[in-house]
């Protein structure tokens, strides 16, 4: 049977954007977590190189700022990049307060700074705080036990948001968001969340894309839900592509860190030469964008497979070291990186775009928040800096919770909401069909809306996503809910919103690059897209 909750506020996913929010409001209110699957199984977890903020007194927050405004091609808000950077050493603190454990400092010439700072991508300083090449196993592992302390926080796990429960759809008095739907994976029922406040705290939705260094579970259900319940979402088109992931037929999605590159590794050719040189003066040091379209262009002029990272020119025992994880992972597939180049290859990687909100995390829809890589605040331009995005998560998963404490009292309790309705509906006896549309999706998007772009492209991929929509749209209607079902629907609702997007920019900027616009505008603009205008 459905069952009906009730807390002060719902968070939806379990990363350090929705866990670090929960832990900030647990002393003061209840929450409710839901987690798709296990509590660490969001891409916090597989982050490898670590958290961007000004530790060291060589650093300052201007030279954080500017680096981010460069990275970002003239796309960013000053203003959120700024409120970003200026509120990172704070929230380091307090990841160091709840216990992470960062990889300290190991050489005497260290200014004051306790902590090992590496440098990766853009960055003009060594300003990323780590622990050693696990950071985000560390800040998920410290954050998880954290939340498990706290009595005001109730941690639902194999739980999938359907949609957002808004006081309009229930005709009731006001307009916000009540709660969600939620399906109960093992039971297979739809169950009420109801809320003050909800957060989506959900990640990004690179599962649209046929490789990709994520997780499983990175659908794009929280910008999906927004989006259906009347949010605007801005920047769609810009998906970053990390330069460098494993290349091996059984290691599904192992990203390798920025970080060997900010310690010197070379990229190489078949031939064993260097190529990013070529390309741009900062070579290896080049932003993502940069070094993931040169290595696609490399890998098409000579119709190779993949290309090559070699950092064996450093000692030994300094690998070792410093990439315990990336070494360990590779041995298990025959790669001794103190001595071999590693295979890598691009892979979807990163949603820029996402809901629209203000510095407090709110969205377009009252009491509806979103946080970290599901939400649009302006920070990452066109293309986002390396390890800013953990940053981002924590700043404002900080600014939603002093924004939900100041507005808890005068926020009235959700009103009654109607359990969830399954009588019109029937057991499929046709799963292929969600399978099928699946694989389809995430082919033509990699083929058609990827690393590079044509106009050409572009219209195939809208003219297939629109077919698969009517499709899905009648199998969602006709048939019981389905974990699969549920990320495939809001799957195929984020790649048409991609796919609209990139038509929509006629210039070449950061992360979105066609071949009929090659040049960028000079007037840079957002791409805002507004449900009530589709």
């Amino acid at each position: 049977m459905s069952q009906v909750f009730q807390h002060d506020v719902l968070v939806i996913g379990s990363g350090a954007a929705g866990l670090s929010l929960a832990i900030k409001l647990a002393r003061h209110c209840s929450v409710a977590v839901l987690s798709k699957t296990t509590l660490d199984d969001g891409s916090t977890r597989w982050a490898q190189g670590g958290i961007a903020a000004v530790l060291d007194t060589e650093d300052s927050v201007e030279s954080h700022v500017q680096d981010t405004l460069v990275a970002g091609n003239n796309l960013c808000d000053p203003e959120a990049v700024r409120f970003t950077v200026e509120n990172g050493k704070d929230s380091i603190d307090w990841l160091i307060e709840q216990g992470v454990p960062f990889t300290p400092n190991d050489d005497s010439n260290n200014n004051g700074q306790p902590y090992h700072l590496t440098r990766e991508g853009g960055h003009s300083h060594r300003r990323i705080i780590h622990a050693a090449d696990a950071t985000g196993f560390a800040v998920s592992s410290t954050l998880i036990e954290q939340a498990k302390r706290h009595d005001n926080i109730e941690i639902f796990t194999n739980r999938m948001a359907v949609d957002l429960i808004t006081r309009r759809k229930l005709d009731a008095e006001g307009h916000g968001c009540a709660g969600a739907y939620v399906l109960n994976c093992e039971t297979e029922h739809v169950d009420v969340f109801k809320a003050r406040f909800v957060v989506l705290a959900t990640g990004g939705a690179s599962k649209v894309y046929l490789y990709t260094s994520n997780p499983d579970g990175s659908s794009g259900d929280g910008i999906a839900m927004a989006w259906r319940a009347g949010c605007r979402v801005a920047n769609m088109e810009f998906n970053q592509f990390h330069p460098t992931c494993l290349y091996h037929p059984q290691a599904k999605s192992f990203l390798i860190t920025e970080a060997l590159r900010g310690e010197g590794a070379h990229l190489l050719l078949p031939d064993g030469n260097r190529f990013m040189p070529r390309f741009d003066e900062r070579a290896e040091l080049a932003p993502r964008d940069v070094v993931a379209r040169a290595i696609d262009h490399e890998m098409k002029r000579l119709g190779s497979d993949c290309v090559y990272l070699d950092i064996s020119h450093k000692p030994a025992d300094f690998i070792r070291q410093h990439f315990p994880t990336v070494y360990e992972r590779c041995l298990e597939f025959g790669i001794d990186i103190t001595r071999d180049p590693i295979p890598v290859v691009p892979a979807a990687h990163y949603t820029c775009g996402g809901v629209m909100v203000n510095l407090n995390g709110q969205t377009d829809l009252p009491n509806l928040y979103a946080i970290g890589e599901a939400s649009f605040t302006g920070l990452h331009g066109a293309n986002r800096m390396a390890s800013n995005s953990l940053l981002e998560c924590l700043v404002y998963a900080d600014a939603a919770a002093r924004d939900i404490l100041n507005k808890l009292s005068d926020t009235p309790a959700p009103p009654d909401v109607p359990p969830w309705d399954e009588s019109q509906v029937t057991d499929s006896d046709e799963d292929v069909v969600i399978s099928h549309n699946w694989d389809e999706l995430r082919r033509f998007m990699w083929d058609y809306v990827g690393i590079v772009r044509t106009n050409k492209r572009l219209q195939r991929a809208r003219h297939r996503i629109d077919l698969l929509n009517n499709e899905i749209a009648e199998y969602y209607w006709n048939y019981k809910v389905s974990g699969d079902l549920i990320e495939l629907r809001n799957l195929s609702l984020v790649a048409d919103l991609i796919i609209r997007s990139a038509l929509m920019r006629k210039e070449s900027r950061g992360l979105h690059f066609t071949l009929d616009y090659p040049d960028a505008s000079t007037e840079p603009r957002n791409t805002i897209l507004t449900p009530d205008q589709w």
